[in-house]
Parts: C-alpha cells; sequence; structure tokens
C-alpha cells in the first residue's frame, strides 16, 4: 500500500484552485491588455525586475521551459515593448529590458488590476495575504532546495 500525505495533497490542491481562481479574478484586466497570458507574464517579469533579467532567469523564476519564454520575450520586442541588451555575465543570454511603450502598457494594466484587488481586498483582511504570502515563500523555498539537490 502506497504512503499518503494528505496534508500536502490538500495543499497542492488548493495551490492549482487558487492559480485558477486568479487567473478568472484577472482574466478582463489581462484580456484588456491586448497580450497573451504568457507575453503580459513575461512582460510584467522584466519591468517588475530589480535589474534586467534574461529570458532563462525568467522561466527558472516562473516555472516555465526557457524556449516557451523566449517566444514570448520575442513577440514582446516585435511589438516594441521590450528590447534585448548586452550582458556582461554572459555573450548568448541577453538582458530584457522593458521600453517607455512597454512599462506604460504595464502600468494600465496594473491600475485595472487595482480595481480588482481593491474589491478583494474589502473581503479579506490584508493581515491574511501576508500570512499567506510568507508561508508559501516557505514551502516555496524549501521546494526549490529539494529541486536543487536533487538536480545537484
Amino acid at each position: 500500500m502506497s504512503e499518503r500525505f494528505p496534508d500536502f495533497e490538500r495543499f497542492a490542491d488548493e495551490v492549482a484552485r487558487l492559480r485558477g481562481r486568479m487567473r478568472v479574478l484577472f482574466a478582463e484586466t489581462r484580456a484588456m491588455s491586448g497580450l497573451p497570458e504568457m507575453e503580459l507574464m513575461v512582460l510584467t517579469a522584466v519591468v517588475n525586475a530589480a535589474t534586467p533579467p534574461t529570458v532563462a532567469q525568467i522561466g527558472r523564476s516562473l516555472g516555465h521551459p526557457r524556449q516557451v519564454m523566449q517566444r514570448a520575450a520575442n513577440r514582446l520586442a516585435e511589438m516594441d515593448l521590450v528590447t534585448f541588451a548586452d550582458n556582461p555575465d554572459h555573450k548568448r543570454a541577453s538582458l530584457l529590458v522593458a521600453t517607455e511603450a512597454g512599462r506604460a502598457l504595464k502600468a494600465a494594466d496594473h491600475a485595472r488590476a487595482q480595481a480588482v484587488t481593491r474589491a478583494v481586498m474589502a473581503r479579506i483582511d490584508a493581515a491574511t495575504f501576508a500570512d499567506a504570502a510568507a508561508r508559501m515563500h516557505a514551502i516555496r523555498t524549501e521546494i526549490e532546495a529539494h529541486l536543487r539537490e536533487r538536480e545537484g
């Protein structure tokens, strides 16, 4: 008989359900951006990054294959929403930098999302989100450590 981990299974189910609900919650604002979900995800990662990221860094961070992220980044570059910049640390892995148009599109998307966020925050206390985010961060950090050990 196989071992069961009901708490882990319940958590994984809740994460999957929450991700689905978050997609539905912001579907209208995402659609208004005019970008497919993956492209908006890459643009968001570029705009929100403390320093210009590479496509591979975005892929690892979001759990998507580099090739998928590269297609989205290429499309964003075709639309003049991001540019590729030389990376002093790596000859082949360019850095992604948001253009003024990319930052403006993301700012408009963020403003629309704020209305949705305010409506949800009227129902759920901010401390609940803070606690959940901290706990999920701790779980993600340990899962990432496990994955690094498994790969090494």
